[in-house]
């Protein structure tokens, strides 16, 4: 009896070494898409007052347990049944991500985009002074539209990690499988909507810093309020960037042509082989963006006619 016990915590040892290995390399695999997450996610909750950021976050971060609760099962059940697709799912979460892109560059340059959408709210990307300024805003629809896209594109960039992460496991044991995904889901997940809550509260640890009596402290705390802004613009610029870049990316993998394309820079020095892939997943992603932008537009001012 004894002997057996000690079999099988032999065993499970020997399993759990394994599934920390295989979370290991499937984290590596996936470190990139996590930057383009806590990009992506800092920029779409910034906008909200200063004392809603936090539950705004934490709202979000439970929505992307949900994503990933759904993903997790539903990922492992394509791949045993339907494995082919994995694929064309993908390909459609990236190319609702350019479409996104495109839409908050429509938001940014044209002016008139939101009055011929027939949005009355303000945009997106609205700064939340712009925001309480309006009398005609609802601050609670803001705060729910920002969630309900914050999490509409987190369920996207779960999907790309889950399937990487099923990708780097595919050959273990379903219970191997199975520990890996929910551990990449929650360690993902800490790890951005914690990041996530550092770099919108910033401005509010320079506040506390510069209210010390030390005179580092203070010094320290007025660079962070200096910083705090420059931060959040870059990663909004960045987050824009990364649907194209990310959402490019799944769309030109998907498509064997481009793909094998991708693939001929990599014997071209590291340089090119790193910058050259970006450039055409960025040129693909905002090509496809612009593409769903103008037949959905088209479709509404159709739509419009007919009303």
């Amino acid at each position: 009896m004894a002997s057996s016990l000690f079999l099988l915590l032999d065993d499970l040892a020997t399993m759990l070494d394994d599934v920390a290995a295989m979370t290991k390399v499937a984290a590596s695999k996936t470190a990139g898409v996590l930057g383009d997450d806590l990009a992506l996610n800092a920029e779409q909750v910034a906008g909200v007052v200063a004392e809603r950021e936090l539950p705004v976050v934490w709202a979000v971060a439970k929505g992307s347990l949900v994503n990933k609760a759904i993903l997790v099962p539903g990922a492992l059940a394509i791949s045993a049944l339907v494995p082919w697709a994995i694929t064309p799912l993908l390909m459609i979460g990236g190319a609702f991500l350019c479409f996104e892109g495109v839409e908050k560059l429509a938001h940014k340059f044209l002016p008139d985009h939101g009055k011929k959408s027939g949005h009355e709210t303000e945009k997106p990307n609205a700064s939340v002074h712009a925001v309480a300024a309006n009398p005609k805003v609802d601050m609670v629809a803001f705060e729910k539209e920002k969630i309900k896209g914050a999490i509409r594109t987190d369920f996207i960039l779960s999907a790309e990690i889950i399937v990487i992460s099923l990708g780097t496991v595919a050959a273990a044991p379903l219970l191997q499988q199975v520990s890996v995904l929910i551990a990449i889901a929650i360690v993902m997940t800490i790890g951005v909507y914690g990041l996530v809550a550092g770099i919108v509260k910033l401005d509010d640890a320079g506040y506390a810093l510069r209210r010390r009596s030390n005179a580092f402290s203070r010094s320290l705390g007025q660079g962070l309020l200096a910083f705090a802004p420059f931060l959040m613009k870059a990663l909004s610029n960045l987050g824009m960037l990364a649907m194209f870049l990310v959402g490019g990316g799944i769309v030109a993998h998907g498509i064997p042509t481009i793909a094998e394309f991708a693939h001929g820079f990599e014997t071209k020095g590291a340089l090119i082989a790193t910058l050259a892939p970006l450039t055409l997943n960025l040129i693909v992603g905002f090509a496809t963006g612009a593409v769903i932008y103008g037949i959905v537009t088209l479709a509404k001012k159709l739509r419009r006619k007919k009303a």
